[in-house]
């Protein structure tokens, strides 16, 4: 690694910490929340916070969707933190709380069919799910799959 891809790890790993820290100061509903999931969207040095955000019933609703999209968009590499944030989606997508959350979850869930359980689940949702948007964002989810899988992109 040359001293220009140090530094600019190091400043995407400072301006995580500082969005992060910054995050878990507000109050539990400030819709900054999501302005700042927004802007750690391709840091992959945040990955394991927005597994977390995702994965809390008890945060911000928006901020855990705008987790599960920046999860979908950008999964992550190591094949723990994957895992991780496919059992997150997935524990998002069980929540009979937040069916807004649910919907985003189960389209997020493309990158990380390739764990059984989470395909498996996947598959059951777009089959059965009460609720039809929940459905419908399987069904894209299993499409993508599909397309990740063709093309290669669908990581490990």
């Amino acid at each position: 690694m040359n001293d220009t891809n140090l530094t600019t790890t190091t400043e995407a790993a400072e301006a995580a910490e500082r969005l992060i820290a910054e995050f878990r100061s507000l109050p539990p509903d400030n819709d900054r929340k999501r302005e700042i999931i927004t802007e750690l969207d391709d840091n992959a040095q945040a990955l394991p916070f927005l597994v977390s955000v995702v994965a809390d019933p008890g945060e911000y609703d928006l901020a855990r969707v705008e987790s599960a999209t920046v999860l979908r968009l950008w999964p992550p590499a190591d094949p723990a933190l994957r895992h991780e944030a496919g059992r997150a989606l997935l524990s998002a997508l069980r929540d009979p709380e937040e069916d807004l959350v649910r919907q985003y979850a189960a389209m997020s869930l493309a990158p990380y069919t390739a764990d059984p359980v989470v395909a498996a689940v996947l598959d059951t949702t777009a089959r059965a799910d009460e609720d039809p948007l929940v459905q419908s964002g399987a069904r894209f989810a299993i499409e993508e799959a599909h397309r990740l899988q063709e093309t290669g992109a669908g990581g490990p």
